[in-house]
């Protein structure tokens, strides 16, 4: 599909609207992808950014729900009050124990989403990876990971988890064997590369290795890892982290953080303005472009 320029939002009576509510929420790309889906397909439609202070989350989204926006998405420190607000809970916000977004249904009714463990399996299929040839390594236990994993349980495939604080680990396991088919494993922070052999896909949702932090210098030795294990991680700056530079020494097969991004929006998209946008490579170097300002 051609290019879209990005051009002069017209606004109108009839524009259906939707945002991020965040604290602080300037920083969030969700405005710019969002937008540009909706000049891609000509939907007289706006996203956009809304700083909403802690406290004031639940009077802001009754707020926006009176004013007709179609929904938002929910970033911190706004997601447990997310999850509070909601009239129904999706299986997905269930699952995750988390929502990063919010429908205002035609009958007046708020519900709520988890899109992070869809969006994560989507952009490993969109690659061309079958997340059920697993079992699957998580390396993490907060949010993100509690979502990927409840997604990955409930298709059927097998999960182990390590985590620097073990029993976060173990209240992750605990708590998704409790609700879901499968039970889900602990494995030590200390030697999870001893478990890599038994493992098809390794997943970091940790912060090690972000940008500017001190997980920076974080390269395991992926030595036992097997030959067609696919090394994907949840950061997206850098695109190329310190374990996706490990993995792509050991000759494996990898998956940035960028198509969780991309995908988790445009299962929100979806909701709010009845398309399911198209991600492809437009979309990636707009993003890439705005990434390397």
């Amino acid at each position: 599909m051609a290019r879209v320029a990005p051009g002069r939002l017209t606004i109108r009576g009839t524009t259906a609207l939707a945002g991020v509510i965040g604290w602080p929420v300037a920083h969030s790309r969700s405005p710019l992808l969002h937008n540009f889906w909706l000049a891609r397909y000509g939907i007289d439609g706006a996203y956009v950014p809304l700083p909403v202070r802690p406290g004031a989350f639940d009077i802001a989204v009754h707020g926006l729900r009176a004013a007709g926006f179609r929904g938002a998405n929910v970033t911190i420190p706004h997601k447990e009050a997310a999850f509070a607000i909601a009239d129904r809970l999706h299986r997905s916000a269930v699952r995750s124990g988390s929502v990063n977004t919010l429908v205002f249904a035609g009958d007046g009714t708020i519900e709520a989403h988890s899109t992070d463990g869809d969006g994560f399996v989507a952009s490993l299929e969109a690659k061309g990876v079958d997340v059920m040839r697993g079992p699957v390594l998580l390396l993490g236990a907060g949010g993100a990971a509690r979502a990927i994993a409840a997604t990955l349980l409930d298709r059927g495939v097998a999960v182990s988890v390590a985590n620097r604080t073990t029993a976060r680990a173990v209240a992750l396991a605990e708590a998704l064997s409790a609700e879901g088919p499968e039970p889900i494993s602990v494995v030590d922070w200390a030697g999870w590369t001893a478990h890599l052999p038994r493992h098809a896909l390794l997943v970091n949702t940790t912060s090690l290795g972000m940008h500017g932090g001190p997980g920076d210098v974080f390269a395991p030795d992926l030595s036992r890892a097997p030959d067609d294990m696919v090394v994907s991680d949840i950061v997206y700056v850098p695109r190329l982290t310190p374990l996706l530079r490990a993995a792509v020494a050991r000759g494996l097969r990898t998956v940035d953080g960028t198509g969780m991004l991309l995908h988790q929006a445009r299962l929100g998209f979806r909701c709010w303005f009845g398309v399911d946008p198209e991600v492809d490579a437009d979309i990636q170097a707009l993003f890439d472009a705005d990434l390397a300002r």
